[in-house]
């Protein structure tokens, strides 16, 4: 059974009394312990795509099945990492991290304890007291992951999580992530990416669906079954990335 699966979505907007067309005929799936990674031009609609899972917006058309049953309303189940780290600039890292936790439960001592956990796991323990405007871009981001982790969600949504840090930081903060995400102990076991970066989605995924421009349809689906961790320099790593640049400009 997929663990999740879109099925025929189309988003239609008004704007100054037209109909807006984002998404048509949007159809995929996501199997458990996979990540996918959706890729396409920007303003193509797949940040339409993450709104709808996070119970945002409502498509138009369609139906989408989370774990087996219609998704409507936000879940815990589901945490998303933006590309702006989206932190409270007032609170630390700790409260930062912790204010996920707040609404599922009142139980002090769990949410500080797994608050602390996390930010361990990511990296920046030793940072718990420091506030937003303190840290580099790469190290809020941390805290954005630490955040979206603690809940424990059963599916990650990722909406172009490294496209404003440098390169450096943003290749650390990849590996570090797929190692999260292979770790057996440590959610979540399935990750869904929004990107328009070929190379990194062809370095991360284990499927790319491949989305046309404006409004966008599914241009179609690549399996990636490179041994990890790829290595992006090799012929196999850019014999993929050349078959999914082919496939996103064949119309």
């Amino acid at each position: 059974m997929d663990f999740l699966e879109m099925k025929d979505i189309a988003v239609e907007y008004d704007s100054n009394g037209k109909k807006l067309l984002s998404l048509r005929d949007i159809s995929f799936s996501v199997k458990s312990n996979q990540f996918v990674s959706i890729i396409g031009p920007s303003g193509c609609g797949k940040s339409t795509i993450i709104k709808i899972l996070l119970g945002l917006l409502k498509p138009s058309l369609g139906s989408v099945n989370f774990s087996g049953k219609p998704l409507g309303f936000a879940t815990p189940k589901i945490s998303v990492v933006f590309q702006n780290a989206a932190l409270f600039p007032w609170l630390d890292v700790l409260k930062n991290v912790e204010i996920a936790l707040e609404p599922l439960t009142k139980d002090e001592n769990y949410i500080k304890e797994t608050s602390e956990k996390f930010i361990k796991i990511v990296g920046i323990d030793g940072f718990e007291e420091a506030y937003p405007r303190e840290l580099s871009g790469g190290m809020k981001q941390r805290v954005s992951i630490a955040r979206a982790l603690v809940t424990g969600p059963d599916m990650l949504l990722l909406d172009e999580p490294f496209a404003a840090l440098d390169v450096f930081s943003a290749q650390a903060l990849r590996e570090e992530l797929l190692d999260l995400w292979e770790s057996p102990t440590i959610p979540p076991d399935t990750i869904l990416m929004v990107t328009h970066n070929v190379d990194e989605a062809v370095q991360m995924s284990d499927k790319i669906v491949v989305l046309s421009s404006r409004p966008a349809t599914v241009l179609g689906e690549i399996n990636i079954d490179l041994p990890r961790p790829r290595n992006t320099r090799s012929e196999e790593f850019y014999s993929v990335v050349d078959s999914v640049v082919k496939l996103m400009s064949s119309v």
